[in-house]
């Protein structure tokens, strides 16, 4: 490629007018000679400005406009710019086009917005989920499209760690989850996703827990009173009475499942808490205390509780009891005789802190992360002889993530383990 330097237009220039200036000298006609080379030189420069400014601007044609000396360079030099920025237009048209196949084959809606809430591009599901028209929301706020006061509470706390549901906008019966992530810059990408089979059904799967485990109760009561009779009446006859006692521990642990499963349906049943209900946490630790002593003493256990007596919190009662109940008493039932037990609860920075600390057996690593699934059991048999169901693990989870918390869980294998969740400040009282 073909570069002018400021020395080659230098000579090029001064070509044209050494034969101007020579001649003048002969003719002693400088000046006039001069004044209308320049002319000349000038119409010539503006003769060819002309024809690139035509090329640009009125001729559609891709062919190149003759043109002489530095003129021609630049040509050649605007028309491989062009042809560049085609081909990375070309690109850019193609990447584009291939982000909205994908956008369209997606099973949700999409919506791309500016942080100030002016829509770019949505996809042709959302116009089914959302009711939007495209083209003619393009610079629409979203806001104006979806007016919901939680939807527009969402988008301005900047917030989207969790998904939003809420009642489609075009349709009641329909149920839509609305999440929202940060998208190149100053960008929002929304999803949307219809989730009303999904509710439906984990709806209808706790009415049937309830149901099936309320139904169950009475059953197991008549049963367990029978037993009672069977016992009393078998006192001498050794072979017949074991078998009473095995009839009667299996039933006791049916009852004490489908009390777990019907306080696993009450917490997930209730959306929100009342949080203006003072809980008396000492008090209710003094409780779980009595309880806990009465069942470790049986295994010769230490248990000892240290808890702060004036912090308290707000919420429901019986889901906190449920909570740190679960996790005291399955210390009790997987530390072995002689163990020791600690339970604490006192103020953190961060919040109200529980804990309880057990030297029992551990758990290994692969098995920490499923602790809190339903019916998940490190050891089935193990479970078996102290009447786990492998449910109380699952009614924590539940009811802290109301509280707005995770439970913690270190074990080593061989040392214990340690169980602990932290209460916002924010439900303190």
């Amino acid at each position: 490629m073909k570069v002018y330097t400021w020395k080659q237009l230098f000579w090029a220039i001064f070509l044209v007018y050494l034969p101007v200036i020579i001649l003048g000298l002969f003719t002693e006609l400088l000046l006039e000679l001069l004044l209308v080379t320049t002319v000349l030189h000038n119409a010539w420069h503006y003769y060819f400005l002309k024809k690139l400014n035509d090329w640009l601007w009125v001729s559609k044609s891709t062919v190149l406009p003759p043109g002489k000396s530095v003129w021609e360079h630049a040509y050649i030099g605007i028309h491989n710019m062009q042809q560049r920025h085609r081909k990375r237009r070309n690109n850019l048209a193609n990447v584009i086009s291939r982000f909205r196949e994908g956008s369209e084959a997606l099973p949700d809606a999409v919506v791309v917005f500016k942080k100030e809430g002016e829509i770019v591009w949505c996809n042709r599901l959302a116009q089914f989920q959302l009711g939007f028209k495209w083209p003619e929301d393009a610079g629409e706020n979203i806001t104006n499209l979806i007016r919901h006061p939680d939807f527009v509470n969402y988008l301005r706390s900047d917030v989207y760690n969790e998904p939003l549901d809420l009642v489609s906008p075009i349709n009641s019966d329909k149920l839509l989850e609305f999440r929202v992530m940060p998208y190149a810059k100053n960008q929002r990408l929304l999803i949307v996703r219809d989730v009303t089979t999904y509710r439906q059904m984990d709806e209808n799967r706790r009415h049937f827990v309830a149901n099936v485990s309320h139904e169950l109760r009475t059953p197991l009561t008549v049963l367990q009173g029978y037993i009672e009779i069977l016992e009393m009446s078998a006192q001498d006859d050794k072979m017949q009475l074991k078998t009473i006692q095995v009839l009667d521990q299996q039933t006791a642990r049916m009852c004490a499942l489908v009390e777990q499963l019907m306080t696993l349906s009450k917490i997930e049943g209730a959306a929100t808490l009342d949080f203006h209900e003072s809980i008396n946490i000492p008090a209710l630790l003094t409780q779980i205390e009595s309880e806990a002593i009465a069942l470790g003493r049986k295994k010769s256990q230490s248990i000892q509780f240290k808890m702060d007596p004036k912090l308290s919190v707000v919420g429901d009662e019986m889901q906190l009891r449920s909570a740190m109940s679960n996790l005291v008493y399955n210390a009790i039932n997987y530390t072995p005789e002689g163990g020791c037990i600690k339970v604490l609860w006192k103020k953190l920075p961060e919040g109200a802190y529980f804990c309880v600390m057990d030297t029992g057996d551990g758990i290994a690593p692969e098995h920490i992360l499923h602790l809190t699934e339903r019916f998940y059991r490190v050891d089935a048999s193990r479970s078996r002889d102290t009447g786990g169901s492998g449910l109380g693990l699952s009614i924590v989870k539940h009811a802290l993530s109301h509280y707005d918390t995770k439970l913690q869980i270190e074990s080593n294998v061989g040392e214990g383990s340690q169980f602990s969740f932290i209460i916002p400040n924010n439900y303190i009282c």
